[in-house]
């Protein structure tokens, strides 16, 4: 599914026998028009495009918790672990890798808090996900996740781009290169976070090597919700579209002349910032959905947050919104993890178990992706004393879940030893994770492809298979 569509071969020849006459379809192509003898891709690269073979979700929510939660406190019960609080670390299990900030070894730490199953399924969650867990009849839970980077900012960086370094597109930016959008008023790809960005700043949702336009819009939860999008003083709507088309006629002559990609990117960014003046302020405006929709989530009109970022996912993907990347900051537990592990989840499991009680009553959960994740997992493993216990980074053997468009409901697939440090069956690898994506979205992970530095760049690099086990 490479997009490129040898437009290298016939861009310029195109360009130099239409005229200005191109040019102004160029434009019309761009605006949403139909006009016939344009090659699409290249004049309007959000049209939506169709994928390899049948798509088992349209759209995507994925929800990141910076810092990395532990998911033995979380997701995976270890009664063994429990019984070796206190105890010296197996010498030989501390020797078997390096660690971000252990140095001494250190005394095994098992969960304070209890679990029970929930569901039919049984699916086992911690006490501090009573409203997850209510959901965990439509979760598959990925135990065996691992990955390759043992610090905060390259392993955000290869959860999100698949790559440790600065550079590689996000997964939300190879989506919508796939797949286009579905939409005309909103970004195909729209980021919201709650608290700081994490380590890896806006490169988590950014377009790396691609065109721009394939990049996140953030939206915020103050100010504007998009940067520089309400009139300047004295300048009314009418003036704002006298601007934009006389912008874009120069923009149209010199992408005639040049045939840059990144001159229609700016083209069509001038057209969706004048349509999301009025798409965004209704968008954002909660106020029309009703007391119970407000109680479900946690949230009420206007109030900022993660429990507000949720409900606002839920009507971005309703409107068309191809990807939403949620980031909740404040996983880092380094120290003091009952109390603050505590105080996290009261913050986002309501909201989230919302998400998916409601995506599903509106009968979009079985076409909506949801994923909930992060960078790594945590060490079974005290890091410093126990009467202030923490966990450091563990890039081996973590969780994630996922729900909804495609996913077979109350599984669980691999499984960690009676310490949840190694993985003792079926490894899933961050590659295999992004392949899956990919394959619900109805995309083959080896033919999502772009051209740049003179070979063949793809989300998956070299490596990935999607996780059949994981699919209904």
């Amino acid at each position: 599914m490479d997009q490129n569509l040898n437009l290298e071969l016939t861009r310029r020849e195109l360009f130099r026998t239409g005229g200005m006459g191109l040019g102004a379809s160029a434009l019309m192509t761009l605006l949403g028009q139909d006009v016939q003898g344009v090659v699409p891709a290249f004049l309007n690269p959000l049209r939506a495009r169709q994928s390899n073979y049948q798509a088992r979700a349209r759209r995507v929510i994925y929800i990141h918790m910076i810092g990395a939660p532990s998911q033995l406190d979380l997701y995976v019960d270890k009664p063994k672990l429990r019984e070796m609080t206190g105890e010296l670390c197996p010498e030989d299990l501390f020797n078997s890798q390096q660690f971000a900030f252990i140095r001494s070894r250190p005394k095994m730490y098992g969960s304070q808090f209890k679990f029970r199953q929930f569901g039919e399924s049984g699916q086992t969650f911690s006490e501090l996900l009573p409203e997850i867990g209510s959901m965990a009849d439509e979760i598959a839970v990925i135990e065996s996740m691992h990955g390759e980077q043992i610090n905060h900012s390259p392993a955000q960086l290869f959860m999100q781009t698949g790559f440790g370094r600065f550079g590689r597109p996000s997964m939300g930016s190879w989506v919508t290169y796939g797949l286009g959008s579905e939409n005309e008023n909103l970004p195909s790809f729209v980021v919201m976070v709650t608290g700081s960005v994490g380590g890896a700043g806006n490169s988590m949702w950014g377009s790396g090597f691609l065109p721009s336009i394939y990049q996140g819009v953030e939206f915020r939860s103050s100010g504007d919700p998009v940067l520089f999008m309400s009139n300047p003083q004295g300048i009314q709507a009418n003036d704002r579209r006298r601007i934009v088309n006389a912008i874009n006629q120069l923009n149209r002559e010199q992408l005639v002349d040049v045939g840059d990609p990144e001159i229609a990117t700016r083209i069509g960014q001038y057209e969706m910032a004048y349509k999301m003046q009025s798409s965004v302020p209704d968008l954002m405006d909660t106020s029309g959905e009703t007391e119970a929709t407000h109680a479900l989530y946690g949230t009420s009109p206007g109030k900022a947050g993660f429990a507000n970022n949720c409900l606002l996912a839920r009507r971005l993907v309703e409107r068309g919104v191809r990807f939403v990347q949620l980031f909740d900051q404040g996983w880092d537990h380094h120290s003091n993890i009952e109390k603050s592990i505590r105080n996290k989840t009261k913050l986002v499991d309501k909201p989230i178990a919302a998400l998916l009680k409601d995506l599903k009553q509106r009968g979009l959960l079985e076409d909506t992706l949801v994923v909930c994740g992060s960078e790594f997992g945590r060490t079974p493993m005290v890091q410093g004393g126990l009467n202030n216990a923490g966990r450091d980074h563990h890039k081996d053997c973590f969780t994630i879940w996922m729900a909804g468009g495609g996913i077979r409901g109350g599984s669980r697939v691999g499984e960690s030893d009676e310490l949840g440090f190694s993985i003792t069956k079926d490894p899933v690898s961050v590659h295999d994770f992004h392949a899956t994506v990919l394959h619900l979205l109805g995309m083959d992970h080896t033919a999502l492809t772009y051209k740049y530095q003179g070979r063949q760049f793809r989300l998956t690099d070299v490596a990935g298979e999607p996780v059949g086990r994981i699919l209904a």
